[in-house]
This record gives structure tokens, sequence and C-alpha cells, in this order.
């Protein structure tokens, strides 16, 4: 398995790995070896996750836990690769499953081609051409090598509709399978009960342009202005844009009743959803954001741009509101309706909640592994149909 991002490096990509993995050690029939980043600039390290489960770090001198620069994906690149040459002198694979096009697809790339081992890709974002505005001048490179990746993969995973219907406008034929993303509903509840406090939104996500924190201030600002009940907003996350956002929020005059909480620990979000009234992902685009399912689960009535899968989490109206991106005006009325509506937030949360529910990662981990299954069965039937006549549905240790 190939992701160059695993908590507490990264995003959503290596959180819903994470909780993949913790399904996948609960299966005896599986073992998986995972080639990631780690922070350091010259030493390789190796942890266990499970019994069956081993994590191979490879240094590519991180300087941003949330973000990697792309000198650091051509790292992670290469002493991937190397460490994967390394694995395989010493195990047996049925498949390779990588996380992203670029960089993780193009190492299992490199392996169908040097050694025949087919994979598992699943598209996450930022690497399905177009998804992202600050790689535009990068996609007319990538596309070509992108293109190549998705074709030689044994199947191609996408996590929302939209992503879908997005790398079908690179490459019309490629066949897709839609896997969600999950959330832990364990973990992730409604709060018994909210204590006396300002009437409070929180927002989770990259401090990032793509993600519309600017437009939430903006919005937050004139809701306060019309306001006479307490209100507090919640940033949870790092990244590049925090200066200018905290420089916006000095300009429109809310510093005073919004909070910059930087990184929070997965322990303590749970919560950081528990002290809130309301979510806010004023996205451009999204995969599907995880920030968004751990906030239906907690029982939150939800705001959101229509993008990134909303349509599978979010309808209008029942669990949360949907406003275009960018439309401050629309997005502020969207916030003053709910702030004024005590019962209409009881019930969207209620409806949230349910719908979360049917994202439990048991489920779409098996999802997943049935894909890898489908491949490795089509990858020696073509190679070797006499032997496959012969063999069972699983061989006796299959590692990924």
């Amino acid at each position: 398995m190939f992701d160059n991002e695993f908590p507490p490096l990264g995003g959503g990509t290596g959180v819903v790995n994470f909780h993949l993995l913790e399904e996948m050690a609960r299966r005896s029939d599986v073992i998986v070896d995972l080639v990631t980043s780690s922070r350091s600039r010259t030493r390789d390290e190796t942890e266990r996750f499970s019994e069956r489960i081993t994590i191979y770090k490879v240094p590519v001198d991180n300087q941003n836990i949330h973000h990697a620069t792309n000198r650091e994906l051509l790292r992670y690149s290469w002493r991937g690769l190397r460490q994967a040459g390394r694995l395989l002198s010493q195990h047996r694979y049925d498949v390779s499953f990588a996380f992203a096009g670029v960089p993780a697809g193009a190492i299992s790339l490199v392996l169908r081609l040097t050694h025949g081992l087919p994979y598992v890709l699943s598209l996450q974002g930022p690497d399905v051409p177009w998804f992202e505005a600050r790689y535009h001048s990068l996609y007319p490179v990538l596309t070509p090598l992108i293109k190549w990746i998705w074709r030689r993969a044994g199947a191609v995973t996408a996590i929302s509709a939209e992503q879908a219907a997005l790398a079908h406008r690179t490459m019309p034929e490629l066949e897709l399978v839609t896997i969600p993303n999950g959330v832990d509903t364990r973990a992730f509840v409604p709060a018994e009960k909210a204590p006396a406090r300002p009437f409070t939104i929180i927002c989770v996500a990259r401090l990032i342009e793509r993600k519309g924190q600017h437009h939430l201030l903006e919005a937050f600002a004139r809701l306060r202005a019309a306001s006479t009940e307490p209100l507090a907003l919640i940033f949870v996350g790092t990244g590049d844009a925090e200066p200018q956002l905290r420089e916006l929020a000095r300009r429109v005059k809310v510093t005073d009743v919004v909070t910059f909480k930087g990184f929070v620990s997965r322990e303590e979000m749970p919560g950081m959803y528990h002290g809130a009234d309301l979510f806010v992902l004023p996205s451009q685009h999204e995969g599907m954001s995880i920030a968004l399912l751990e906030a239906m689960a907690s029982g939150l009535p939800v705001v959101v741009t229509d993008t990134g899968g909303t349509a599978e989490l979010v309808t209008q109206g029942k669990n949360g509101e949907i406003v275009p991106w960018a439309d401050v005006p629309a997005l502020t009325a969207s916030l003053q309706r709910l702030l004024n509506d005590a019962d209409r937030r009881k019930q969207m949360g209620q409806e949230g909640r349910t719908r979360a529910q049917q994202f439990g990662w048991a489920a779409l981990a098996t999802r997943y592994l049935d894909v890898c299954e489908g491949v490795r069965i089509s990858s020696v039937e073509r190679q070797n149909p006499a032997a496959m006549r012969s063999m069972g549905r699983l061989t006796k240790e299959p590692r990924v």
C-alpha cells in the first residue's frame, strides 16, 4: 500500500488510510505493508500497526505536517519505490494499493511494469486534473502520466459521484467504482447536553483558499452585525492561508470572537464538535469531506457548498443547507436562518446522524478488499488460467 501521507502527516487521505487499516487489522486473512512518509531528513522508520500490518516510513524532510511540497512528493516517489523494491525481494504480494494517482499511483505503475504486480488506485482529489487551482499549472504536464496510471490500473475507485464526473472529463472511458469515505460513529456521537455558551460555528479544514474560510469570515461578520445574540466562530486546522485569514478577521472586526485552534488531535476532535452548534464547510472543491461526515455523526446541522459528495451526504433543508461557492450573501442568509431556529437545527442534526451511520468503516474496508480480490483474481487468470482453476478464492496470506 502506498500513501505519501499518514497521520500525523497530511489531511483527509491519511485519515481514510488510518481507519481502513484499523478495520483490516481485524481481519486474519489480510497482510498489509504500507509505505508512507517520515518527517525525517535521512532516517527510514518502521512501525508495527498491528500483528499483520507494518508501516514503513521513508524520509522526505517534511516541513509542514499538513502540506507536502513538490520536492517532498518527489522524494517520496523515489524513496518509496526503493523501499518497495526491498519489500518485494522479501515477500510475495498479491496486489498493490495506491492512495492517489500521483505520487503513489506512479510507484504502483512502476511495480506493474517491472514485476507484473497488479494495482488498485483510489482517487483522492488533487490527483484528479483540474481539482485544485494551485496545481493548474502542473496539470497539463502531469495529465499524460495520470492517464497512463489510470489506464494500467486493475481498478480505479472514486469517493463521490462528483469526483467520478471530474475524472471522466479527463478520461471519459475510465471505469470507476465509487466507494465513499466513512466515519467512526462510535467515537463521533451527539453531545448529551449543550452547556450555556454563545452560538458557535465550527469549520474543520486546512486553511487554504480552496476551503473558502475567507467567505465564511465575511458572512460571519455580517451575521454578527445583524444579530444581538452572542456568537463565536472556531477554525480547526492549519495552512498557508492562516496569516491572511487572521488579517481578514481583524479587518471585519471579529477577532474577539474568532478562534484559530490550529492542529487538533483525532482524540480531541469529538469534543470540538460537541462545543459547536453548527458546522460550515464553504469549499470550492472536495473529494468527500471526512470532517463533514464527523460533524453529521456528531449530530450537527451543516452548511456546505454544492461540491464533493454533497449530493450523497446532504439534502437541502433535511440535514443541512447547500449554498453556492463564494456566495457570501447566500451563506449569510443560511447562517441567519439556522441561528434563529433551534428546532430546525435539532431536526437537521438528528437526520445527519442517521445518514452518517450508513458510512461505517468496516463495510467500506470490505468493499475495498473485495475490489483488491477481484483485481488479484483477474491478474492470475490472465497469467495462468490453469493454475487459477485449482486455486481457492483467497491465497493463504494475501499481501497488499
